[in-house]
């Protein structure tokens, strides 16, 4: 049973608990034990937690391969033969979400799929909160259903003695009094039952609809708690138990505000609940997930409304029909890409924007000034789409601007749902341990360079632990005996014991699960013990934990404004005493407000890639805390005298920040950054602004509640000009953030990968045979050193060869997965996950994961990236084919150091100058883009990509042959303008030499 809630195991439990029923694992070492007893004596056992594989220990059991001795049934198990009792019944449960359990495990059992359903988790919703503020009617309900199955057992009777009289009676049954008078009472029985299952069924209804008002309240509870449990599809760690959810779902209830109108009272439970899943769940998600988890609140909300277009959903996450050609031209004004061109012709599609690539060709200007705008998702659309809101907006925002689609997400949940979904709680302890109790685990989900220990040993001082009683063990090789040991102790005595790094000790993870079993579920464990577990992600976690537990994550927010208020609320700067400390306060605290805003900005950088930092580095809390308290100790050294910026700007930017960094361009950035911050003018200067910005004053408050206030006003996007980057910075990065975005609702949606109209199947199939006629064979390197052969005087030759090298793999691996998926879709072979993964990324317009794996850096959509690599393979074919090109496709390399390192070789051999003094000089040219085309490139007879944007579907839909596209390398498909190839007749396609190749 695939139970990943608990709920079957509960039903086995309820079931079978006047019968013996044995519950083990099969990691206990009483399993066999346990196993032989339940054989022996006809007991029901249920086997718990069992994962993807089951011990070869049941195979004889399962496969029920009893034989004869003495009469007797018995089965082998492992060494031992025992008896084997015909009511033994077994049962075997895994909190699996999705197993993928081999063919040999499958045939072996029966297997039902326990998850919770929608209308069954809103039964039991309806019930609970019906339970709470109606309690009389659902007792009085409970009690009617009671009474119903009495009535139909009482009833069934009836009905069997009448057909046992029937059976046993002799050939005259009216001569039979005895028969007559059973008959007769039975009838009046059955009657009287039948009036009072009337009365009970039309008491039922008028409960039903009395308990129908509080429906919206459980069917908002289970969008809620769907949408919550599918998170675990992004991120394995994100697990969160049925249990868990009902227990909020209650506290929800009792702690929301009153109301005697039953409408007010559901909007205040709605709404209180909505605010309680929010809270206790972003603490335990990544900040990259935060804003993806706000977003699809509202959507999965929005849904259970109707008020949702499917179709514009569709295309807001895949980009519409992703293998149809644009047959409408090219753009119609020169700001608008040829991509977003393509999307606008395919939004069309949507009945909400049906038209709308006609009329923005028609009011091209009046479309531009919202293409133009700086809040595009803000700007009021030309009639009659100036209506539009919602996802319709978000829709057309994408298609034109698609670096704003994050900001305007942000806007539609900060205006449906409250500008509080998009400021998560900050990182508290205290909150997370006053949730807990001793038979509760405590897990702090790591990111690179976050440690929490640290904050929790002072949030145990807080709470007067000693430091005997807090007891930190690193797992890893050889200290599960020691970990075990603890954790016995310390669930006697009270204390605290924290389990470091639980990825390093992946095998003890099965342990760990027992051991959390039996020691938090024992009535004799200390109230006061605490189990801390920190792990970096891992599929080795133990699912229970993770369910059971409360979820921490400790990264650095996302956003300026969330960065100074985490700084804000951190020790010590939180701490009244080190706020106060310093008799010049207004040095001081300014000082102090510049340094968190200088954290929180080197941070922030990080998000704009190599534009931000050459090398991303990993500052942490440890750097802002010694900084601050440096600063508070200087100054408070040099109180009357001038504060000390030069040794101020050492310590921190040399040595606390500076310590990290590698690059000395990056080094060089620090400190010019650092200077804005720690100078006089921020001291002197009431109006000092940060790089000139208004919004960004340095306030003149005199208290820490001032500081965060003006915090807490800041905008929620940052522009660019504040990090010293120009206004169009912020371009890729919000490119990236939005890719990943959709990415991730994505995989939220797996049905939206088969449901393209048609034939899926053939779609996919006649998608991977189109691009395998396109693929050219692989290069022939023997050919190409014959050609070009490795020589001193030359290190292009060698830079040509790696680079057919790289291509051969990824040509390989490209062809490799393509025909795995043509043969499993025609059923010649199995869909392994890699094939599996293949497929949804072809139906989705997306690069396979496999092809990233071998590939260069791209960002590009399916076909794109197919059209680049064309490009790319001829421009190679040409090199090697003739001579070295004059001019070179720089980003057309799969490695451009290993070229550059080459040039340099050559200048240096030739010559006699070392490598290492010879740099590069570049050279701005003054022609236009077209005359340098024109000039330098086709003459060279490099082209350049004309990119096409899908991969158009071919009017012949079925008529590939397979073998055509299955040939080995050396039998490849022609590929060469001189060799044959398919010639195009009309819409036809001819055939020529048993060869097909799409037409280039």
């Amino acid at each position: 049973m695939i139970d990943p809630q608990g709920q079957a195991n509960k039903w086995v439990v309820n079931m079978e608990k006047e019968n013996g029923l044995q519950v083990v694992r099969q990691t206990d070492q009483s399993f066999t034990r346990v196993l032989e007893e339940a054989l022996q004596k006809g007991l029901p056992l249920l086997i718990e937690g069992v994962g993807e594989e089951l011990d070869p220990i049941l195979d004889p059991v399962l496969l029920r391969q009893t034989f004869k001795q003495q009469g007797v049934d018995h089965v082998r198990v492992g060494e031992v033969v025992t008896e084997y009792h015909n009511n033994f019944r077994l049962y075997i449960t895994t909190r699996l979400r999705n197993p993928h359990f081999l063919p040999q495990v499958t045939v072996k059992v029966v297997v039902l799929n326990f998850l919770i359903t929608k209308m069954g988790l809103e039964n039991q919703l309806l019930g609970l909160v019906v339970a709470h503020e109606r309690p009389q009617l659902e007792e009085r309900k409970n009690r009617l259903l009671v009474e119903s199955a009495h009535n139909r057992r009482a009833l069934q009777k009836t009905q069997e003695k009448i057909l046992e009289v029937l059976s046993t009676a002799g050939q005259n049954l009216l001569e039979d009094e005895k028969a007559i008078d059973i008959m007769s009472s039975s009838r009046v029985l059955s009657q009287e039952i039948s009036a009072k299952e009337e009365v009970v069924q039309q008491t039922e209804q008028e409960i039903d609809a009395a308990r129908g008002a509080y429906k919206p309240v459980a069917i908002h509870a289970s969008v809620l708690f769907f949408c919550v449990s599918d998170m675990a599809a992004i991120e394995p760690m994100y697990q969160y138990s049925l249990g868990w959810f009902i227990n909020l779902y209650l506290q929800s209830i009792r702690s929301s505000d009153t109301s005697d109108d039953v409408n007010s009272r559901i909007l205040l439970l709605n709404f209180y609940l909505t605010r309680a899943i929010f809270l206790s769940v972003t603490r335990s998600l990544f900040e990259r997930d935060k804003i993806l988890f706000s977003f699809m609140l509202y959507v999965r909300l929005q849904q259970a409304q109707g008020r949702v277009k499917e179709d514009v959903w569709r295309f807001l996450l895949t980009g519409g029909k992703g293998v149809l050609d644009n047959l409408h031209g090219a753009p119609p004004a020169p700001w608008l890409s040829e991509k977003a061109w393509t999307l606008l012709v395919q939004a069309a599609d949507c009945e909400s924007l049906s038209g709308v690539h006609e009329h923005l060709a028609n009011n091209v200007e009046a479309w531009e000034e919202v293409y133009i705008s700086a809040a595009p998702y803000l700007a009021n659309f030309p009639q009659p789409f100036h209506q539009l809101h919602g996802l319709d907006r978000l829709a057309l925002v994408k298609c034109i601007r698609p670096d704003k689609v994050t900001l305007a997400i942000q806007d539609l949940i900060a205006s449906q749902l409250g500008e509080e979904y998009l400021s998560p709680p900050q990182f508290d302890i205290s909150s997370s341990y006053d949730d807990s109790t001793c038979s509760t685990p405590l897990i702090f989900i790591l990111s690179p360079g976050t440690d929490p220990v640290a904050a929790l040993r002072r949030f145990a001082i807080e709470k007067e632990m000693g430091e005997e009683d807090v007891q930190v063990i690193s797992l890893g090789q050889g200290q599960g005996a020691l970990a075990e040991n603890i954790m016995q102790q310390g669930a006697e005595v009270g204390w605290w014991v924290v389990l470091q790094n639980c990825h390093l000790a992946e095998s003890w993870m099965m342990r760990l699960e027992i051991l959390c079993s039996q020691i938090l579920q024992s009535d004799s464990t200390h109230p006061n013990f605490r189990l801390w577990l920190t792990s970096y992600p891992s599929p080795a976690f133990p699912v229970s934990l993770l369910q059971d537990g409360i979820k921490m994550t400790n990264e650095p927010p996302r956003g300026l404004r969330a960065n100074l208020l985490k700084s804000y609320h951190n020790d010590p700067i939180n701490d009244p005493e080190f706020f106060n400390s310093c008799h010049n306060q207004r040095p001081f605290q300014r000082l102090l407000y510049g340094l968190c805003f200088f954290h929180a900005l080197i941070q922030e950088r990080r998000n704009f890639g190599p534009l931000g930092w050459n090398v991303p580095y990993e500052f942490n809390e440890s750097d802002i805390r010694i900084s601050a308290k440096q600063l508070q100790m200087l100054l408070t050294e040099y109180e009357g005298r001038e504060v000390p910026l030069e040794a101020l700007v050492y310590l921190t930017g040399e040595c606390n920040y500076g310590g990290r960094v590698t690059d000395s361009r990056d080094r060089r950035l620090l400190l010019c950054l650092l200077a804005n911050f720690y100078n006089h003018d921020i001291i002197s200067d009431d109006m000092y602004k940060v790089c000139g910005v208004e919004e960004y004053q340095v306030p003149s408050a005199s208290t820490w509640q001032g500081y965060v206030d003006h915090i807490a006003s800041l905008p929620l996007s940052t522009p660019p000009q504040v990090f010293g980057l120009h206004e169009n910075a912020d371009l890729a990065k919000d490119h990236r953030e939005t890719d990943q975005l959709f990415r991730g609702i994505l995989q939220l949606e797996p049905q939206l990968g088969g449901s393209v109209t048609g034939d899926v199947a053939m779609v996919v199939r006649d998608l991977a045979c189109e691009i395998l006629a396109r693929l050219p064979m692989q290069f022939n390197l023997a050919e190409a050193e014959e050609r070009h052969p490795i020589s001193y005087t030359q290190s292009l030759n060698i830079v040509l060869r790696q680079e057919l090298l790289r291509y051969n793999r990824l040509i390989a691996i490209i062809k490799t997965s393509l025909k795995g998926v043509r043969r499993a879709v025609s059923g010649e072979s199995l869909m392994s996950d890699e094939v599996e993964d293949t497929y949804q990324s072809l139906v989705l317009g997306r690069v396979p994961q496999m092809w990233e794996s071998r590939s260069y850096p791209s960002k590009k959509a399916l076909a794109p990236y197919i059209s680049d690599l064309l490009h790319r393979l001829k421009f190679f074919q040409r090199w090697a084919d003739e001579k070295i090109p004059d001019v070179f496709w720089f980003s057309g390399l799969f490695f451009p150091y290993s070229f550059l390192t080459g040039i340099r070789q050559n200048y240096a051999r030739k010559h006699a100058i070392p490598i290492d003094r010879i740099d590069f000089l570049f050279k701005v040219m003054e022609k236009e883009v077209e005359d340098i085309i024109q000039e330098c490139i086709r003459p060279n007879f490099v082209e350049l990509p004309v990119v096409i944007e899908r991969l158009p579907t071919p009017n012949v839909q079925g008529q590939y042959y397979p073998l055509d596209t299955d040939l080995e390398d050396n039998e490849s498909l022609p590929y060469d303008n001189d060799s044959p190839q398919l010639k195009k007749e009309g819409d036809q396609v001819t055939k020529c030499r048993n060869r097909y190749q799409m037409p280039g």
